[in-house]
């Protein structure tokens, strides 16, 4: 007896996960009660990504990446060392730019069961490896290990099309993260740890020059193209 063919239409595709992702994410935030408290945990992992994109930024450049610190409002902050001149713009473009470019290669790449699954794997131990290395807050320590203990399940156990639509969620949610969060891509200076400190755009102003509401709208343009890249790759067949 010969084998059946395998109906393609059963197989989950890019598209079809993008699209329930995409959804998802709206619904939540935009119609169910307390849809923040549900998004909670990937509004810490942009912030550990954020954070991230400051210290591998910092180490790229020769300097040091000592710790990092995510808070429970959503806020964080890397402690990173590095000599007072150019390099110090751009290890504060590092952590703006880090979500956005993190949610694009989720989407570009997480087209496929496999991939989604490699992606996700990588992803969990990239965060349970950091808490050992750098993470160094309560709320880093109690969030993150529930954020890569969920991926991780999703990565190991879920089904393909589950795996696919959670690899696609989170891309998503981190590629819009600078978007959502534009209003820190306008201002001077923020609150972090009970602290004023001056802002990560406000820092790119001061070493290469210019106004900061124009950097503000240069790095805003560069998260929409990367996220307008990601769902594009995505939406490919």
């Amino acid at each position: 007896m010969s084998a059946s063919p395998r109906d393609p239409g059963a197989e989950p595709t890019s598209r079809g996960a993008l699209v329930v992702a995409t959804l998802v994410l709206f619904v939540v935030n935009a119609f169910v009660p307390f849809g923040g408290v549900l998004l909670y945990p990937l509004t810490l992992l942009s912030t550990w990504v954020h954070e991230m994109g400051h210290g591998l930024m910092a180490l790229a450049l020769g300097g040091g990446f000592a710790s990092l610190d995510v808070f429970a409002n959503g806020s964080g902050l890397a402690h990173t060392s590095i000599p007072d001149d150019w390099r110090n713009g751009l290890v504060a473009l590092g952590g703006l730019v880090a979500p956005p470019t993190a949610g694009a290669l989720l989407l570009a790449v997480s087209r496929g069961p496999r991939r989604a699954r490699l992606l996700l794997a990588g992803l969990a131990l990239a965060v349970v490896l950091s808490l050992a290395v750098w993470v160094r807050s309560m709320a880093g320590w109690i969030g993150l290990p529930l954020d890569a203990a969920v991926i991780g399940i999703f990565a190991i156990w879920a089904g393909p099309r589950a795996r696919m639509v959670f690899a696609q969620l989170v891309g998503v949610s981190l590629a819009l993260d600078t978007w959502t969060g534009k209003g820190y891509l306008f201002t001077d200076s923020a609150f972090v740890a009970g602290e004023l400190r001056r802002s990560d755009i406000a820092t790119v102003a001061h070493v290469f020059g210019g106004s900061y509401l124009v950097w503000g709208v240069l790095v805003l343009g560069v998260s929409l193209a990367l996220l307008a890249l990601g769902f594009r790759l995505a939406w490919r067949r």
